[in-house]
């Protein structure tokens, strides 16, 4: 399948390596402020887009993101959370263990998740803000999902591409995806270059002068 041979090559990839190819192309993804909320893998996948806002009334309503972890029926997917409130909970252990049943590959929030001991406890990938103890109950809801989301200023719809590892988490769009590969490939090459090259004895300052990375631009022409 495409998508998946095109999962692996954004999975031989890190975030640093993704951003700077969105940078010579002059497009957005990359964020900052979304990072591991526990010690975990790196996640490449495809996003499940889920909008939440604060709750209004009281009326009984359906646990937040449920209803996007049952319709999921592959396991290419990333859970990616927006619309939630400062300091208020947006993901918990149960949450993950229902993922994990699913095979879903991670989740990002652009906030923040509650009972991440539990989270680890399972191998289960969150990226995002920050943790906290304050339940979402009463407080948050879902509003809709598969939709178009801001997150961390980044617009993210569904089935765009989700790179994440220590260093944060960035979006790919689906239009853009080959052409940032295809730079990516040939930026961490140069990369590798350049570092077999200070090892070897050449002057740092003559393998990072700007000619350098010019020359990648060279190449993308």
């Amino acid at each position: 399948m495409q998508h998946e041979s095109l999962l692996n090559r954004l999975a031989a990839l890190d975030t640093n390596t993704v951003s700077d190819a969105l940078d010579f192309l002059g497009l957005p993804g990359a964020t900052v402020g979304l990072r591991p909320l526990w010690n975990c893998p790196r996640i490449v996948g495809r996003a499940s887009t889920v909008l939440l806002a604060p709750k209004s009334g009281n009326a009984p309503t359906v646990h937040l993101i449920t209803p996007v972890i049952e319709q999921i029926a592959s396991n290419d997917r990333v859970l990616v959370i927006a619309g939630g409130i400062e300091g208020i909970s947006c993901w918990g252990d149960i949450l993950a263990n229902a993922a994990t049943g699913k095979q879903i590959r991670g989740t990002v929030i652009d906030g923040f998740s509650r009972d991440i001991d539990g989270s680890e406890a399972i191998g289960y990938p969150v990226y995002g803000r920050g943790v906290t103890m304050i339940s979402a109950r009463n407080r948050v809801v879902q509003i809709d999902a598969g939709v178009p989301i801001t997150v961390a200023g980044v617009e993210v719809r569904e089935d765009d591409y989700v790179i994440a590892d220590t260093c944060g988490t960035v979006f790919i769009s689906q239009a853009a995806i080959e052409k940032v590969l295809d730079l990516g490939e040939r930026i961490a090459r140069r990369q590798d270059g350049m570092v077999e090259a200070v090892r070897s004895g050449r002057s740092v300052a003559e393998v990072m002068h700007d000619t350098q990375f010019e020359a990648i631009r060279v190449e993308q022409a």
